[in-house]
């Protein structure tokens, strides 16, 4: 049984949300406790019970302390057993985060995969629906190829988006007594590595709104301001405005750069996205997404300020890798902590140069 302390590092929700996928492809158990010890509301809140719940529900897992506000959990995974999902969180809560639970192990299915998540699509706190399909998804479309629809955004408070995300693994896992032989193979492909020589394309991006917002020009602004913001880097750049009815009013903005590796034939993306508030003006909005964007370019990475701690799980399981990242987060050094108790890896971390390797 794998012990893990919720309170490591930056004791957020992440260290579940990897644990969970860790434990479902490895097949390893984990006891947990102290769950996001080091936030405002300690414990689980409903988010988490779905991510715990899909975990189980593709694993067989039996689980101990799924309850709302529980600082521990135990999860005993039987069988991996990939299928169909279709999850209603009733609220805000952040369908990105949630496929952080369960997308690692379905990556590797044996069986393409259909899933319906309804919940919040552009939330604080977590990646931007635009930024999970723009940027995440295309940086392992190596392993799987993926089709996401986005049928409807989902702003705080009443959510109400729905994402469809269809999976068809490249390498899947046929039976579990060959999973080195897989692992061996992926690491041969050289299948992780967001670092040089690459170069850098164009910028492309999507602002969006609620339908209420369309009066202001909300979307049409924010965009403008981004594009101003990354006017120095000297390279093409193109926004779509959008506007949708949805049950809350919000707003934002996702821009990434698109780089080409000629090696290798594959485009990587470095991504940047802001939130609209009540007390933010769309100019704000766009800016901060352009300046976050330029900022990490300029450091010379090719995995961004988000993007690095996302991957490692990936990484970990291949057993091999490297990234070059804008900063290397508390994300990232609490992801190593549970990734290294799942897997047979061990990372190399250059706070120098922002460097991570296996």
């Amino acid at each position: 049984m794998i012990e893990l302390d919720g309170s490591y590092g930056e004791g957020g929700g992440a260290i579940l949300r990897v644990a969970l996928a860790a434990s479902v492809l490895s097949q390893k158990p984990f006891r947990i406790t102290d769950i996001r010890k080091n936030r405002p509301n300690p414990g689980l809140k409903p988010q988490h019970l779905h991510g715990v719940n899909a975990a189980q529900e593709i694993s067989s897992a039996f689980v101990d302390g799924c309850a709302l506000g529980s600082t521990k959990l135990e999860f005993v995974p039987r069988q991996f057993s990939p299928k169909n999902l279709n999850i209603d969180m009733g609220t805000a809560g952040s369908i990105t985060l949630l496929t952080q639970s369960i997308l690692l192990p379905l990556m590797f299915s044996p069986r393409p995969v259909r899933l319906k998540l309804h919940g919040g699509t552009d939330v604080a706190f977590s990646p931007s629906m635009d930024y999970f399909l723009n940027v995440f998804l295309p940086n392992l479309a190596v392993l799987a190829e993926a089709k996401a629809t986005l049928i409807r955004r989902g702003y705080y408070p009443k959510g109400g988006g729905e994402l469809e995300l269809k999976l068809k693994p490249r390498y899947p896992i046929t039976d579990f007594e060959n999973t080195e032989a897989l692992r061996e193979c992926l690491r041969s492909k050289h299948m992780i590595s967001l670092t040089g020589p690459v170069k850098p394309v164009q910028i492309r991006g999507v602002s969006h709104a609620s339908s209420d917002l369309q009066k202001n020009s909300v979307a049409e602004r924010q965009a403008r301001a981004a594009k101003h913001s990354l006017s120095g880097l000297n390279l093409p750049v193109k926004t779509d405005s959008e506007y949708s009815d949805t049950l809350s009013t919000g707003s934002g903005i996702t821009v990434w750069l698109q780089y080409f590796d000629d090696k290798s034939e594959r485009t990587l993306r470095l991504g940047n996205d802001a939130l609209g508030e009540r007390s933010k003006r769309a100019e704000q909005v766009g800016q901060e997404a352009g300046e976050g964007l330029a900022e990490d370019f300029a450091t010379g990475a090719f995995a961004d300020r988000y993007l690095a701690d996302q991957i490692l799980p990936y990484m970990a399981f291949i057993g091999s890798g490297k990234i070059h990242a804008a900063r290397i987060s508390g994300h990232c050094l609490s992801n190593i902590y549970v990734l290294e108790k799942f897997f047979d890896v061990r990372f190399k971390v250059d706070s120098r140069l922002n460097i991570i390797e296996i």
